[in-house]
């Protein structure tokens, strides 16, 4: 498994949109949606959730990523293999870290609207394992066969996020999602590289967002993610949401969601 793809390509989708294709899986490509400021733009890259399973798409994180570009910051919205059309993991994890690799590789008119020093994660529920986990692959070079990142996150948000795999199989979240997502690699060595609660310290901020009246990730994934992040040296915020359930913190217009957005311009201020 390398981070690196098969192929990048770029094309214009319009004045401040382009679209990425980073490998050539049909599930490998990504939609960029520039943000209409004078000078280049913080990015922050969108992972939509669905317990890894293919028949959730990007298509979560499109008004996401509209909201983000209308307020300031660039948005690439991620699509990458999942769980019964080719994904799972590490193919899942490494089709995310490619997508980020890709935007150094934007082309000079896309590329001059980005601030590549200032790139972030926004990952929902399973989106928020795979931002999880790419910061603390990112920080520790785990695992090994995968190559260095050319662009680094600066930090992540978490809406949700399945950080603990182990937890969240022993409350089998998702009915059988995370023993699906891991599939044969499911072996202590693959939770070691796949789990980011065991990939701390990440060395860079993470906000963590996520409601207690949450019925499909509890509330205590993010709790005890941030105390081991605390714990292990790094800049942990838990925002704790009362009266939120799993998705309101991914509908624009919700204050719930308002409060992602906010996470994400502290992260790339």
């Amino acid at each position: 498994m390398r981070s690196g793809a098969e192929h990048v390509q770029w094309t214009r989708g319009g004045a401040d949109a382009a679209h990425l294709s980073y490998g050539s899986d049909p599930s490998q490509h990504a939609q960029l949606a520039l943000a209409a400021t004078d000078a280049p733009a913080p990015v922050c890259v969108v992972i939509h959730g669905g317990f890894w399973r293919a028949r959730y798409g990007l298509d979560l994180g499109a008004p996401l990523a509209n909201d983000l570009a209308a307020h300031g910051i660039a948005a690439l919205n991620v699509e990458y293999r999942r769980v019964g059309a080719g994904g799972g993991w590490p193919q899942s994890g490494a089709d995310v870290a490619a997508a980020l690799d890709a935007l150094a590789e934007a082309p000079p008119e896309v590329a001059n609207r980005l601030d590549l020093t200032r790139v972030v994660a926004l990952g929902h529920s399973a989106g928020g394992h795979l931002a999880g986990w790419l910061a603390g692959w990112q920080a520790g070079g785990r695992p090994g066969s995968l190559a260095p990142q050319r662009i680094r996150l600066t930090g992540f948000v978490a809406q949700a996020g399945v950080l603990d795999l182990e937890a969240a199989i022993a409350a089998d979240l998702g009915a059988g999602a995370v023993t699906d997502f891991l599939g044969t690699a499911g072996s202590p060595a693959a939770m070691a590289q796949a789990s980011p609660i065991r990939l701390l310290p990440t060395g860079v901020r993470s906000i963590l967002v996520h409601g207690d009246r949450d019925q499909d990730v509890p509330l205590e994934q993010s709790r005890a993610y941030a105390a081991a992040a605390r714990a292990a040296g790094d800049d942990a915020l838990l925002i704790e949401l009362p009266g939120a359930d799993h998705y309101g913190v991914i509908t624009p217009g919700t204050h719930d969601w308002s409060v992602c957005r906010a996470a994400v311009e502290s992260l790339v201020r």
